[in-house]
């Protein structure tokens, strides 16, 4: 998401020297305005709006009823924006701040949701692998395995299910859209917030998350399973399952697959803890960044190109910030949760300890409680873990990305301001 703001203003204008016009039956007679005094008794000056294309950098606007000071379109007033061309300062810069926005956030999304995904794959094979010795805490082990994967099975090993991720995630969007419009639960919270609002706000997130609980097993089957036993199934096979899920048919499933009424709980549970603990870390951030930028306004005149990354970055680093936490805390809840997803389903996954061969999944936990217990007496603490290392490496990317983009963005910018 980027702030909006507005892209400039430019007041009333008026294209023709002169202009006619009769009120009342013809009464006054037509009047021209062939000189700017005469226009000044009738138009007033705008109040200050950011991004204003009639105020060069610095200017304000008189107050009302104040003239404004003539000044000179050549000379020190071109000097401050050079490119700006064609007589409108910064137009080339407002343009190239549009396109630059644009493609920050297109390349946060691409960070978060393709690059990573090898990450998200090798995590949650991981997670499900009960009997695995090596636990893959650190990055080195995650590289290592990731090496193997490709090497053995070829990129696709390492980029299954993707398609099945933006697919839950449509549904999501959808189903929280479509719920928020036939019922009173509102999708955003309003400033003046109470906690009715926000209970009501979070009943709209668990119904759906609950809403696309079935899909979410489907996706999570296909990013595990093993691409040397896999189909070359289509992209919305993730939809065929997930509705196979909830009638009970066309899926094979044995007697250990638990209903979905018992997966309810522990699904919400992540749900609402991860949107909890992202939203409030957000707004963590996002209030000290700028306050940051803030005081450094006042201590310092800033450029205007540390203006227009002020702009961006801030909520992408919030972003950022949000996400990471939020994932290394709830990471012992998403690894019981994905073991109870994928108990029953059938699935073969790859063997994470040596890089070849498969292991099928046998689990028989009764529920979230005894899954909790099994895990911390058979793989102790550390078993919640089990292929941390691969959240480093996608966080290590995504920041990379971000600092990248920067860099680029400062560049492009000090090259045309």
């Amino acid at each position: 998401m980027h702030p909006r703001r507005p892209d400039g203003f430019d007041g009333l204008g008026y294209r023709s020297g002169a202009r006619d016009e009769q009120g009342f039956g013809g009464a006054f007679p037509a009047r021209s305005f062939s000189s700017a005094s005469d226009l000044s008794h009738w138009v007033t000056t705008p109040p200050d709006i950011p991004g204003s294309r009639n105020l060069h950098w610095g200017e304000k606007s008189p107050p009302y009823g104040v003239p404004a000071p003539s000044t000179p379109l050549e000379g020190p007033a071109e000097e401050r924006f050079p490119g700006g061309g064609g007589g409108v300062p910064g137009q080339s810069s407002e343009q190239l701040n549009r396109f630059a926005g644009f493609g920050i956030g297109l390349a946060s999304l691409f960070t978060e949701n393709v690059l990573a995904h090898p990450c998200i794959v090798l995590r949650r094979q991981c997670q499900v692998n009960y009997h695995a010795r090596h636990y893959h805490l650190t990055p080195f082990t995650v590289i290592n395995i990731m090496y193997s994967f490709n090497k053995t099975q070829g990129p696709r090993a390492l980029w299954k299910g993707m398609g099945s991720t933006f697919i839950v995630q449509g549904v999501t969007l959808g189903a929280e859209g479509i719920i928020s419009e036939f019922t009173p639960l509102p999708r955003e919270i309003s400033h003046k917030w109470n906690p009715k609002q926000i209970g009501e706000h979070l009943l709209l997130k668990s119904l759906t998350y609950i809403v696309a609980m079935p899909f979410y097993s489907a996706s999570l089957i296909e990013t595990v399973q093993s691409e040397i036993i896999r189909d070359n199934t289509g992209i919305l096979e993730c939809i065929k399952e997930g509705i196979g899920r909830v009638i009970g048919l066309g899926v094979p499933h044995s007697k250990r697959l638990l209903p979905l009424l018992s997966l309810i709980f522990p699904t919400v549970l992540h749900g609402v803890l991860h949107y909890i603990i992202s939203s409030v870390i957000q707004k963590i951030v996002l209030l000290i960044l700028k306050r940051k930028t803030y005081n450094s306004h006042l201590a310092e005149s800033t450029s205007p190109v540390q203006s227009m990354l002020d702009a961006y970055f801030p909520e992408l680093i919030a972003n950022f910030a949000a996400s990471l936490c939020s994932d290394v805390i709830l990471y012992p809840l998403e690894t019981v949760l994905h073991r109870l997803h994928i108990q029953g389903t059938r699935t073969i996954i790859d063997n994470t300890d040596l890089g070849y061969e498969v292991l099928p999944i046998n689990t028989q936990y009764e529920g979230m409680r005894d899954c909790i217990n099994t895990i911390r007496q058979e793989e102790g603490m550390l078993g919640f873990y089990k292929g941390f290392g691969a959240v480093v490496i996608q966080y290590t990317l995504h920041a990379a990305v971000l600092q990248i983009t920067k860099i680029i963005y400062s560049t492009l910018l000090q090259n045309s301001v």
